[in-house]
């Protein structure tokens, strides 16, 4: 009886145990932790009813120079003298902000429909010769955004930022929605990514982070590297061996179905016009948490088309 007595309170013990261990990451809840600092209220338009592309450069405040991308978190802002890109050289601070949340991504692909409508459609479909999509992305927090493309496992071509996009800047601002090809550029062919004939894979690799990147130009300098046609930037080895380093952290996803839904005027104007997003608007179909802190994340969407 002594010992069924023990046992018993053993169990207790255990029980208590199990209650006060909190879930492990892998049963986070991704989507809720990514729409927590969302605003619960919509903010206000801009009473002067602009309704011209959001500036994508960096706030005035910030230091006009690439970064040194680091991984590892510090509590001082010692300053470093950055590697000289236009003939300029700036002192930038090289930490990230202490305790800082983990980055989060999120993403919705739009396809052409025959009405010309933006729909909702499945990332892992299979495209064929003519067929036309967009992607919405959406941050959780302030920062920089990156996109290359490689096609069949080739050489990556960096597409945003792009000189002549948003005058070569790629600042975004958390929750603040960022269409990729822009669905008001001037010309229908400008506003969609359209498959040709020549099947393959392409594989999009979505790059975030807290601070540039070191030794990719942006706004000014990408714009003066670019003149006399010498875009696309061609891709330097140390840049792509850190992006491909960090692939190898881990992310948390939550998708969401509705494929096939229209694109509501709510992502319509706050891609356009530079509003955030509150909680009760639209959610990405698909979203990407880092299970870490660090200062850079990097996902993928391979797009097949035959």
């Amino acid at each position: 009886m002594r010992l069924s007595a023990i046992l018993f309170g053993l169990v207790l013990i255990c029980a208590a145990i199990a209650v006060a261990v909190p879930p492990p990451q892998d049963e986070d809840d991704v989507r809720g932790a990514f729409l927590t600092s969302r605003p619960k209220e919509k903010a206000a338009a801009s009473s002067s009813g602009s309704t011209a592309r959001p500036s994508r450069r960096r706030p005035k405040n910030t230091p006009a120079t690439t970064a040194k991308s680091s991984d590892k978190p510090t509590e001082k802002s010692p300053e470093k003298t950055t590697a000289k890109t236009s003939g300029t050289t700036a002192k930038i601070p090289e930490s990230r902000p202490v305790n800082a949340p983990r980055l989060g991504l999120g993403m919705t692909l739009f396809g052409r429909d025959s009405n010309g409508l933006a729909v909702r459609v499945e990332p892992d479909r299979v495209f064929k010769k003519g067929d036309r999509v967009r992607i919405l992305l959406e941050t959780n927090a302030d920062g920089y955004l990156y996109i290359f493309n490689s096609t069949n496992d080739g050489a990556p071509v960096m597409i945003y930022p792009d000189a002549e996009i948003d005058e070569g800047g790629n600042y975004l601002q958390a929750h603040v929605p960022f269409e990729i090809p822009a669905p008001d550029a001037a010309e229908e062919r400008l506003r969609w990514f359209a498959f040709d004939e020549n099947s393959g894979t392409e594989r999009v690799f979505f790059v975030f982070t807290r601070e540039p990147l070191k030794d990719v130009p942006i706004e000014d300098d990408l714009v003066a590297f670019c003149r006399n046609g010498k875009c696309p930037w061609p891709v330097a080895t140390e840049v792509w061996a850190h992006v491909q380093s960090q692939l190898q952290e881990p992310l948390k996803k939550d998708v969401a179905k509705g494929y096939g839904t229209a694109q509501t005027s709510v992502e319509q104007n706050a891609s356009t016009r530079g509003l955030g997003l509150a909680k009760d608007d639209p959610q990405p179909s698909l979203i990407m948490m880092a299970s870490s802190t660090k200062p850079t994340l990097v996902a993928t969407l391979d797009l097949i088309h035959k």
